[in-house]
């Protein structure tokens, strides 16, 4: 099947692209009418953290797109985006049901109102944001080409764990295996390409960005040569400062810090030249991509790069499965251990495009942080955590996310799949009119959300009775 990508204006204004590149395997990149300016890398000048209102010196944007990756923490930033656009009024490109297609690439039919006709100032949508895997010629049919783009990675090892337990009974790969141990131990054993949800199983996050996955050797030599970084594998150094601790430690290349089989290099599936023509593709068209680990510091630099107050980016986690804390505090604990470390490096060389693209990211969002001002920074995740347990505390019994069993209001109560219970929220009784419907916004799950939304676009329409 022919994949169709087209690369965005760059960030430098009034240079033209004119790139045509033909692959084999039938990627094409396109210019022309699909070209789009970006808004640069330098931050807006917007509020200042504070606890009193303060004064914006731009304008919210409101016409975005969001790639929502899988596990990788992105129904909580869905939640924040139903309601600021269900508070502002904004309309949302909605699916028909609760993904557009998922997993072929994103069609602009699949959007619930969309009308082919619509010209470039004519189109009615401000936010798309559920569940597709990106097409960027198709998303362009539907939102304006001056969007804000943005998205959120996690670090392949965590997000193997995760899609392990979600994903098991979707992916032959997963279902097969005892473990996930049992199947990073062996993964040819289990994993066999394009067979039913074995896209979950490996490279999700680049399966979901929509790129192309490397073709045999003997293609390659029809992509013109990219200059090889020496670095392009070299993760990223985060500096280390009061209240930012680091991702990373300093540290040489994937292959050689981790204990990988020699089969599960980097160098065993695909040249480095191919990765970096897809991360230099992504740096083009998205405009910020958030790292789930440092998710509050993300929000952070989301909110002031979209001139939003904090108070349109606090919310609570959505999505989570029950023992992922303690999971992450247990791995945490035995993150040392020989098995531990095993695991990870396993997990991140089976899924080493995944793992090329987050610590790509990773160093990106630290080159903001350092651009935002870290003690700037520091202040205003206090702040976002703060707000974020005084609103708990205000809506929440027991303040903080319950097993389902707990929740008997089926607007609160999350979708179940998975082997792992997804938790959810229960309110506060005695809530006057204005906590209530404040608090039922931030507990939301997203499918209810997504309904709730539906309704208020497109309400059903009453026909009249028949006169006899």
């Amino acid at each position: 099947m022919a994949w169709i990508m087209k690369l965005r204006r760059p960030r430098s204004l009034g240079v033209a692209l004119g790139v045509f590149m033909t692959i084999g395997f039938g990627l094409q990149l396109l210019g022309g009418p699909f070209q789009r300016r970006i808004t640069g890398l330098q931050l807006p000048q917007s509020w200042i953290p504070s606890l009193r209102p303060t004064i914006k010196s731009c304008l919210a944007r409101q016409q975005l797109v969001f790639l929502k990756t899988h596990k990788s923490g992105s129904s909580s930033v869905l939640n924040l985006l139903h309601r600021y656009g269900d508070k502002q009024g904004l309309r949302f490109a909605l699916p028909t049901h609760y993904q557009f297609g998922y997993p072929k690439l994103f069609q602009a039919s699949k959007v619930k109102g969309y009308h082919p006709q619509s010209s470039e100032t004519q189109k009615p949508f401000h936010i798309l944001c559920h569940h597709m895997r990106f097409n960027l010629k198709e998303v362009l049919r539907v939102m304006p080409s001056d969007s804000f783009f943005f998205s959120i990675v996690r670090d392949p090892a965590a997000l193997a764990r995760s899609a392990f337990s979600y994903y098991k009974s979707t992916s032959s790969a997963f279902r097969k295996a005892p473990s996930l141990a049992a199947f990073l131990a062996n993964p040819r054993a289990f994993y066999r390409p394009g067979a039913r949800g074995n896209h979950y199983a490996r490279n999700l996050l680049w399966f979901d960005f929509g790129l192309p996955f490397p073709p045999e050797t003997k293609t390659m030599r029809m992509i013109p040569h990219l200059p090889r970084d020496p670095n392009a594998f070299q993760l990223h150094t985060v500096p280390s400062g009061a209240g930012l601790r680091p991702l990373f430690q300093t540290i040489t290349t994937a292959a050689a810090n981790y204990e990988q089989p020699s089969s599960l290099a980097f160098s065993a599936f695909e040249p480095p030249s191919f990765i970096q023509w897809g991360l230099a593709w992504l740096d083009s068209v998205f405009d910020l991509v958030m790292v789930a680990e440092y998710f509050d510091e993300s929000l952070v630099l989301l909110a002031d790069a979209l001139c939003w107050s904090l108070d349109d980016v606090v919310g609570f986690m959505h999505n989570a499965q029950a023992g992922s804390e303690q999971r992450l505090s247990a791995a945490n604990k035995t993150a040392g251990t020989g098995e531990d470390r095993q695991l990870t490096a396993r997990a991140r060389a089976w899924n080493n495009l995944d793992w090329a693209l987050y610590v790509h990211f990773n160093r990106s969002l630290w080159a903001r942080i350092e651009q935002y001002g870290r003690s700037r920074l520091q202040r205003a995740v206090a702040e976002l955590q703060a707000r974020r347990e005084a609103l708990a505390k205000r809506c929440l019994m027991g303040g903080e996310a319950l097993d389902p069993k707990y929740i008997t209001d089926v607007r609160l109560r999350p979708f179940q799949f998975g082997s792992a219970k997804v938790l959810g929220y229960v309110l506060q009784s005695g809530l006057n009119q204005k906590d209530q419907e404040e608090c039922e916004r931030l507990a939301t799950p997203e499918l209810q959300y997504k309904d709730k939304l539906d309704a208020k676009q497109f309400p059903p329409t009453v026909s009249r009775p028949l006169r006899t």
